[in-house]
């Protein structure tokens, strides 16, 4: 792409998809300066050459006192030589000193768009229409000896995303501290949003303002992290799940990370993030290259919108698993250890019997497993527990119609196992110490050749012996003193490519089995992982109260199919509180439905109601697949109202949640977002989600008759919620009239 114009006047790129545009420029006639983002937010129409001109020229910022006396424009990889004030994308230095500040110039462009013919301009291909485009930029600082391949693309629903590529192109080696792109946000966007959490209480949303300086969020785990923040949300004050103009990012990594909001004196506010590098991880000698992780930006009205065109592009990727997703019946809080034949065919049986498709065997059975002390890295089948191996579950679970799955753990060792004695040197460490202990285990080092071959040589045995459509596979504990080598240097960044290669190299050998990615609960969901599993584990906690929050809150990112959410017994095995089959089985059907309860306990009535929730599932899970996932804003924090709307907007089924007592009583009325308002619907409870546990003393006018209404009636005026005891749900489902 070439410009022949005044020296001084940039070379612009207009993206456009799905309602979003990304306004790019660059100049290509100065010796300083990367591309930066000129707008990045809601569709500006078509624009020709000069009306591009004009947007960039209106972003321009005055010159004032006390600043650089040569203004240039905050690139997608900020520099401190252009007088950012800030933090800058790319830090590092040479052994001794030198190259810490680069200057990167443009030296060539490549774009690719999906329909040069914008009408606004037949001839103009730097103004590209729906779906999106991409431009991949050439930087070079020849001085300093580095070259940057920065990477800019607008996919089809309208989600960005960046990523940059350094390469050492000078004499000796070069220390990589951090590469991080960063997306502008306007000012307007004063309101930061961002996710914490623990071990079983996963997603927890917080808020703040955003003000000058840096709010930075760094994940130190090893692993993306139960307290990982999966969207950083910029927006405006206020914003909601439906109101409110939203730009949001995601770090696409499942190790070491960093996201950044940061707010300079200038006016300027940046959203950064990339790969957390330790001390000395990537050292680059001469013609060496480092690739950090892409950075997601999405950008709508209300986080509903953000999420709808991450949910899509999943959904466009072509391993995304496209068959109904199989109810699964996991038994790890039915039997944990206590593994015995009868029992777990017994259990099977009766899975089978209320319609689950898919059994997985959990934890305890491999070599020496007979709690959590020993047997982590043993991947043999184990002959005391399993005499006849594990074809006779295997066989009883196939014959009864469903898939069977196994739990694994590969990353992990236990010093009590037969591997760790035969290979010590296997497992990550520094300072020639063994690392503090987390849940009774230690780290496998992924990084060194042969414990890679062996995990992967296990791995592929057990599926070439065995009948397994799919792994459960866990990472329990935290990355602590990661050292690797004869010198224990810092090795998060070699496990988390270890472990891509690990599962990329196994979905290859078996391209049928399916993966869950669960660590410790929700401790690795991000969109690499997603890249390579087919489910994700929220948390190890099924209580469904706090399931309302962490399926609300993961969902931002994950969409409904590919969120495991499991139906367990009535006293919860994490919290202790006791809940109704309803609100069990309500809060998990809005998910990649899940039996985790010991079947053998339930009544008579009990499975056959379980049985009419997994057969609701069933019905449901071609919506709840493709569907968009909305939910209201609701003025009473105790009440929760959410959704699964079709892409017709023809169908769509919603639940009405009591977390706790309203303040009013009854709770008003509720609205029901995502219809078309121009359309008429049928309203109607949906069983068995319509028994109303509540005070009963009148019975709601509509709840038994149903309702006929706009949508726009709908999601301005809603319908008035039954009152309802607290911890309890009720179902509404949505048909358009015709």
């Amino acid at each position: 792409m070439t410009d022949d114009r005044a020296v001084g006047a940039p070379t612009t790129l207009h993206l456009r998809a799905a309602g979003v545009s990304v306004l790019l420029a660059h100049h290509p006639d100065v010796d300083h300066g990367g591309p930066w983002v000129a707008h990045w937010g809601a569709d500006l129409g078509p624009l020709d050459q000069e009306a591009r001109d004009q947007v960039v020229r209106a972003g321009h910022r005055e010159l004032t006192p006390n600043t650089v006396d040569e203004l240039r424009p905050v690139g997608l990889l900020p520099e401190h030589a252009s007088g950012w004030p800030g933090t800058p994308g790319l830090r590092g230095a040479r052994a001794d000193g030198a190259d810490w500040s680069p200057v990167l110039r443009v030296r060539a462009v490549s774009t690719t768009t999906a329909d040069p013919a914008d009408p606004a301009d037949p001839a103009d291909p730097a103004d590209t229409a729906s779906p999106g485009g991409s431009a991949t930029y050439e930087l070079l600082d020849a001085v300093a000896g580095l070259a940057v391949l920065l990477e800019v693309e607008l996919l089809a629903s309208g989600l960005l995303r960046t990523r940059a590529t350094v390469t050492n192109t000078g004499e000796g080696d070069y220390r990589l501290d951090a590469l991080e792109p960063a997306l502008p946000v306007p000012t307007r966007a004063g309101e930061l949003l961002d996710l914490t959490g623990r071990h079983a209480r996963e997603r927890s949303p917080q808020r703040r303002p955003v003000t000058v300086g840096a709010h930075v969020r760094e994940g130190r785990r090893g692993r993306t992290g139960t307290d990982a923040t999966l969207l950083t949300a910029l927006g405006e004050p206020g914003f909601g799940f439906r109101r409110g103009e939203v730009w949001a990012t995601h770090v696409a990594w499942s190790g070491d990370h960093r996201s950044r909001v940061e707010r300079a004196t200038t006016g300027v506010t940046l959203v950064s993030g990339g790969e957390l590098l330790l001390p000395g991880e990537v050292r680059l000698a001469p013609g060496e290259s480092y690739a950090a992780p892409w950075l997601y930006g999405s950008h709508g009205t209300g986080l509903d919108e953000v999420t709808a065109r991450i949910h899509t592009h999943l959904r466009s990727r072509p391993q995304h698993p496209r068959r109904p997703r199989p109810v699964t019946l996991n038994t790890w809080e039915a039997v944990y250890f206590d593994h015995d034949l009868e029992v777990l065919t017994e259990l099977a049986e009766l899975a089978a019997g209320v319609g689950v498709e898919r059994y997985v065997l959990d934890d305890g059975w491999f070599l020496g497993r007979r709690d959590d002390t020993a047997g982590l890295g043993d991947w043999y089948v184990d002959p005391t527990v399993w005499p006849d191996g594990l074809d006779p579950l295997i066989g009883r679970v196939r014959a009864l119609g469903m898939e069977f799955g196994l739990w694994v753990e590969p990353e992990m060792v236990n010093l009590d196992s037969d591997l760790a004695r035969a290979h010590p040197g296997w497992v990550l460490g520094t300072g020639g110490r063994v690392p503090v202990a987390s849940r009774q285990q230690q780290v496998l080092d992924l990084a060194h050749p042969d414990a890679f071959a062996h995990v992967l040589e296990r791995l592929d045995a057990l599926l070439t012996a065995h009948d397994i459509a799919y792994l459960k596979w866990d990472h329990n504990r935290d990355l602590v003193d990661a050292g690797s080598g004869p010198a224990g240097a810092a090795s998060v960044h070699r496990q988390t490519l270890a472990f891509y290669a690990l599962v990329d190299e196994l979905r290859r050998r078996h391209p049928g089995v399916e993966i869950e990615s669960c660590s410790s609960g929700g401790g690795r969901i991000d969109l690499e992982v997603l890249e390579r599993t087919d489910r994700v584990w929220a948390s190890d906690c099924i209580d469904p109260l706090e399931r309302q929050g962490i399926q609300r809150w993961t969902s931002l990112l994950v969409p409904p199919e590919l969120l495991g959410a499991h139906i367990g017994s009535a006293r919860s095995h994490t919290t202790g509180r006791t809940h109704d089959l309803s609100f069990r089985a309500g809060t998990a059907l809005f998910g990649h439905l899940g039996i985790e309860w010991d079947l053998r306990e339930a009544t008579a009535a009990q499975r056959e109601e379980l049985a009419a929730w997994v057969a609701l599932h069933r019905r449901l899970r071609p919506l709840l697949a493709t569907g968009t996932t909305v939910r209201s804003d609701h003025p009473d924090p105790a009440t929760l109202v959410h959704g699964v709307v079709s892409p017709a907007a023809d169908h769509a089924v919603y639940a009405v949640v009591a977390t706790a007592g309203p303040t009013t009583w009854p709770p008003g009325p509720v609205t029901l977002p995502g219809l078309d308002a121009a359309s008429t619907y049928d309203v109607a409870a949906l069983a068995p989600g319509d028994v109303v546990h509540g005070p009963g003393y009148s019975p709601l006018p509509w709840w038994s008759t149903g309702l006929r209404l706009t949508g726009r009636v709908l999601d301005t005026v809603g319908v008035q919620a039954p009152a309802q005891d607290p911890e309890h749900l009720v179902l509404i489902e949505v048909r358009r009239v015709g």
